[in-house]
């Protein structure tokens, strides 16, 4: 962004009393003041429709009346808001809903963690686990993977400018190719397995695996339902554990409640947060298949891992899952961007891209990787909130709340149509 830009007025408590390390508010230049589901204003009464939601924390949307409701009826109520790991109604409706709705129907009988309440938390827990389970430290994890800004979490996270943020070596990890790294004619997983099997490779059988069904900060890459089934065989068949990063994907981003559903697999360990706090609330839980839940009591805690009133903003979100209408809603949507995104490379050939994502994160990718930064710029100027994806940052990424109205998504849309005119106008 033009630096001139970040000295306008309003910004300068900002500017002058802020860490310089803050990054969204160099993109978005105004001061927000309300939200309403996918739309929010600024102080000077601006209206901007939303594809951003939070990075996939507001997938609800802002402000949901459902959830905000009970929220302050139990706050109202004097309920518990912060509790540690004790005891509390709240926790035991949550644990109950997450069974019933999540767990059950499915089959699987997973415990449920609370670390700190982010995704890095769920993301550290996962790998603490899995060494102390198998004795292993290596952990496996894949090109343009992105798994959070701790150390452990940063190790197993593709991305350079971010490794280098750590300050020192980012140790015990290996990454591998995702699904389609080398293009669509080479076998990755066979690649994976060689390596593996092989004496002389020097790769370790690591403790775990890694993975994210789609990269969401990778530039919208998706893994093929038989390669993540490939890649659970790989795993069963070495006794390696399988770590599902959902972090960003879960909890209906990509249709349905997990971004792997379709894949018909069975993570030995699962990581949930954004948007399992239903309301924007920090949140986040590590899944763990029973046999693998040999922590000591308080080998692994945060302060913050007990938030009550994510608890409950989490157990009346969940209720748009206890059916399929919600997720039909999804498609429904998913369908109309993924007509406007596929409409582009027909429309501004001179682009050169490709569409990519599932669900209600889509977007798409440019040749040359400086025009999804500008579409976004542009985009923001018109009145909507989108970022982008990416090595590169390449990709310009749409993601609105699951929730938004298809008014509001056919109107975000055309703003988007209207920003790519003016792009392809610049470019001429």
């Amino acid at each position: 962004m033009n630096n001139q830009l970040l000295e306008l007025p309003e910004l300068n408590v900002f500017n002058d009393l802020e860490s310089e390390v803050r990054s969204y508010c160099r993109n978005f230049q105004t001061v927000f003041e309300k939200a309403k589901n996918a739309q929010l204003w600024d102080r000077n009464g601006n209206k901007y429709i939303d594809f951003f939601a939070g990075a996939g924390a507001l997938n609800y949307g802002h402000n949901n009346e459902q959830i905000r409701e009970k929220l302050i009826d139990y706050m109202m109520q004097d309920g518990i808001t912060h509790s540690l790991d004790m005891a509390t109604n709240a926790k035991e409706t949550f644990l109950t809903q997450f069974q019933e709705v999540i767990l059950k129907p499915r089959g699987w009988n997973h415990k449920v963690m609370f670390p700190g309440p982010t995704g890095t938390n769920a993301v550290e827990a996962a790998l603490k686990i899995a060494r102390k389970v198998t004795g292993r430290s290596t952990i496996l994890s894949f090109t343009n993977a992105f798994h959070g800004m701790t150390l452990g979490s940063l190790a197993v996270t593709g991305n350079s400018f971010k490794r280098e943020g750590a300050g020192i070596a980012l140790t015990h990890s290996v990454f591998m190719p995702y699904d389609g790294y080398y293009g669509d004619d080479v076998d990755t997983l066979a690649y994976i397995k060689k390596l593996l099997d092989d004496p002389g490779s020097g790769v370790p059988i690591p403790a775990a695996v890694i993975v994210e069904a789609l990269q969401g900060e990778g530039g919208l890459n998706s893994a093929s339902r038989d390669w993540l089934k490939g890649l659970e065989q790989l795993c069963k068949e070495r006794d390696i554990l399988l770590i599902l990063d959902d972090v960003q994907m879960g909890c209906g981003r990509t249709g349905p409640f997990f971004s792997f559903d379709d894949a018909g697999i069975e993570p030995d360990i699962i990581c949930l947060s954004k948007s399992i706090g239903g309301f924007g609330l920090p949140m986040a839980i590590t899944l763990l298949k029973p046999e693998i839940d040999v922590w000591e009591p308080g080998e692994h805690n945060g302060t913050f891992r007990g938030n009550n009133l994510g608890f409950i903003a989490a157990t009346e979100a969940l209720n748009y899952w206890k059916t399929k209408d919600f997720q039909l809603d999804v498609e429904i949507r998913e369908k109309i961007i993924r007509k406007v995104l596929e409409d582009i490379p027909v429309k501004y050939p001179e682009f050169r891209g490709e569409t990519r994502g599932r669900g209600l994160i889509q977007g798409f990718a440019f040749e040359r990787q400086e025009l999804a930064g500008r579409l976004s710029e542009i985009a923001f100027d018109h009145g909507l909130i989108m970022e982008t994806s990416g090595p590169h940052s390449e990709v310009a990424k749409l993601m609105p709340p699951l929730t938004i109205e298809l008014d509001t998504l056919k109107e975000g849309l055309k703003v988007l149509e209207r920003s790519l005119e003016q792009l392809s106008a610049e470019e001429r």
